[in-house]
């Protein structure tokens, strides 16, 4: 998995927030805006520490199983999210 796959996953959680309009409430919106700056903030780094790395993709997995009910829309999406990061070895 690429940088490329990885930022193309996170503009597609974008679309879907950005289209779900009051069906996804702020403190869900805010869990996934902080994931997707830390996400780019660990991107930017040259060498990110192995804790950093699993915590991303352990929030992304819960984030998805937390959402599955109440988000279907976005738990697709943040599986694939959280796919990719694993790819990475993130």
């Amino acid at each position: 998995m690429s940088n490329d796959q990885l930022k193309a996953t996170l503009k597609e959680l974008q679309r879907h927030l950005e289209s779900a309009g009051p069906a996804v409430d702020d403190e869900t919106k805010n869990l996934l805006q902080t994931l997707d700056s830390d996400i780019d903030q660990l991107l930017q780094r040259q060498s990110p520490s192995r804790e950093e790395q699993n915590g991303l993709a352990e929030r992304a997995q819960e984030l998805s199983a937390r959402f599955a009910a109440q988000h279907p829309q976005l738990e697709g999406v943040l599986r694939q999210l959280g796919i990719t990061l694993e790819g990475m070895g993130i």
